[in-house]
């Protein structure tokens, strides 16, 4: 069990409702379903109505500093049967990064390859009191792109299983642009009330377990909760 995981959750009943893609910029197709990810009717660009209305406050301070920028959605919602689908991915493209094949593995090597896949992957619980955060609705993998459409250069790419995906990996290197192109995303997201994942630079969340968790460790004072807890996205 993570840290964040033992935080209470009190469902509020909130709803999940479309992101407003015509608003924001977007990854299409989307990558998890262009990898046959098992989404059924459910949407990837769904999330908790206050989520969304938290993302267009980020987004309009990005453009008060940089006009014609916008946030990039690469993943919102996931269904927990998502979430295997992902990790089970992720567990074979690090074993065939380090040139192994993934059926033959030792416990040892397993074990190890895991390590790495859980430093950056919820587990893909379906119990009520420990789902992962993008089931909850409240939790949403995001970058920038510029006036133009190009992408923001943040030094890595979504989902890399590196260190180099930590969110103040490069804060040492000044002469590169990457830590101030991660600092100005994570300041406008926590700006609208948003927290970051302490390992990937790219992950936000709002309402959730590691959301409270994240708040409570930042003021001992605090004894937030979860709100959102695992949903269930229907026909969404």
């Amino acid at each position: 069990m993570k840290p964040y995981q033992q935080i209470p959750i009190v469902e509020c009943g909130e709803p999940l409702i479309p992101i407003p893609l015509e608003q924001f910029a977007a990854r299409t197709p989307h990558p998890y379903q262009k990898l046959g990810a098992p989404y059924g009717k459910a949407s990837p660009y769904y999330l908790r109505q206050s989520v969304i209305e938290a993302l267009f406050v980020a987004q309009s301070q990005l453009q008060q500093q940089h006009p014609g920028w916008r946030i990039q959605i690469f993943d919102g919602y996931r269904p927990v049967e998502v979430q295997q689908f992902m990790v089970d991915h992720t567990f074979a493209e690090v074993a065939q990064a380090q040139q192994l094949n993934p059926t033959t593995l030792s416990e040892k090597q397993q074990q190890a390859i895991w390590e790495q896949v859980y430093q950056f992957w919820a587990v893909p619980s379906s119990n009520p009191m420990t789902p992962p955060p993008h089931s909850t609705g409240g939790a949403l993998d995001i970058t920038l792109v510029d006036a133009t459409g190009e992408t923001i250069d943040m030094g890595s790419e979504i989902d890399e299983v590196s260190p180099r995906s930590h969110p103040d990996y490069y804060a040492n290197q000044q002469d590169l642009p990457y830590h101030h192109n991660r600092q100005l995303l994570k300041n406008l997201m926590y700006s609208a009330g948003f927290r970051c994942h302490p390992r990937e630079w790219w992950h936000f969340c709002l309402g959730d377990q590691m959301w409270a968790w994240l708040r409570n460790q930042e003021d001992s004072t605090n004894t937030l909760i979860a709100r959102y807890g695992g949903v269930d996205c229907g026909a969404c």
